[in-house]
């Protein structure tokens, strides 16, 4: 009786910890993601992703009430117990998938392995009612400070999604940092493509994908943008992720989830057309 107390005890406290884990995320997602649905001119997409992240904190949030509650097993017949450990099990297999892509995201952004290079990929991000959002400037901080390091060096500025005036991302990079007294010569400019992918892909077209490319983004996106770097040829690809809001970084995780997620759903689905007849 007494271990069965005590298991019970150290349930409910995992139990708080992760109702508080998770009253935490939802609150940075909800208190982050409108004012950038509010701010840049790509609404729709994010909107659907702010949806997807609440389905994604739908999902934690009953695991993490389960736990504290044994929310599934408490149906009294036993139809409806064995239903309750079905959805128990979707719910733990769920989390156990979002939990490992979180991992993959804060591991990625803990990488920093970056070299001398010819080039250096700065990746864009979304302007803000037209001005580049604050994990932006932390990507042109960090892309500067190895153009310093590095004097033969070239960024290639990437983000062609325009603001209301038609300044797409690359472009303020640019004026950014020749404000800033970067040469002119030493920026060259991918303002076509809508996403990392499209990125990436236009990149290759720009310089050879043999020769080492340094890829400089936010550090929850760096695994992302590394994966998806080497699916467009790149073969020798060097990490230097820049530091991100804090208060923004579950936001910025779940978003990085949700692709992640989304990549391996198509995955599977390719795999299933492939075996069949």
């Amino acid at each position: 009786m007494k271990t069965e107390n005590r298991i019970s005890r150290r349930r409910r406290i995992l139990g708080d910890i992760l109702l508080l884990s998770v009253a935490l995320l939802i609150a940075d997602v909800a208190a982050v993601m409108p004012g950038r649905i509010g701010a840049v001119v790509l609404k729709a997409d994010y909107r659907e992703v702010f949806r997807y992240q609440l389905v994604l904190c739908a999902g934690l949030l009953a695991f993490a009430l389960d736990v504290r509650f044994d929310l599934f097993t408490r149906w009294g017949s036993a139809a409806g117990r064995i239903a309750g450990r079905a959805v128990r099990t979707g719910v733990v297999l769920f989390t156990a998938v979002t939990l490992f892509f979180c991992g993959k995201v804060i591991g990625g952004g803990l990488i920093s392995d970056a070299g001398p290079a010819e080039y250096a990929l700065v990746l864009g991000l979304a302007l803000e009612n037209g001005e580049p959002a604050p994990d932006l400037l932390r990507r042109l901080d960090t892309a500067q400070a190895y153009l310093n390091e590095n004097p033969e060096a070239r960024l290639i500025l990437t983000g062609g999604n325009p603001d209301r005036s038609s300044r797409t991302e690359a472009a303020a990079m640019r004026e950014l940092l020749t404000r800033r007294g970067v040469p002119e010569d030493r920026l060259v400019l991918e303002d076509r493509a809508r996403t990392t992918k499209e990125n990436l892909a236009n990149a290759a077209e720009l310089i050879s994908a043999d020769e080492p490319v340094v890829v400089i983004s936010s550090d929850y996106h760096m695994d992302r943008a590394v994966r998806t770097a080497r699916g467009a040829g790149f073969s020798r690809v060097m990490r230097l992720p820049a530091p991100s809001g804090f208060f923004a970084y579950g936001a910025n995780m779940t978003w990085e989830v949700i692709h992640d997620w989304n990549d391996l759903m198509i995955g599977l689905s390719r795999q299933v057309s492939a075996s069949r007849p």
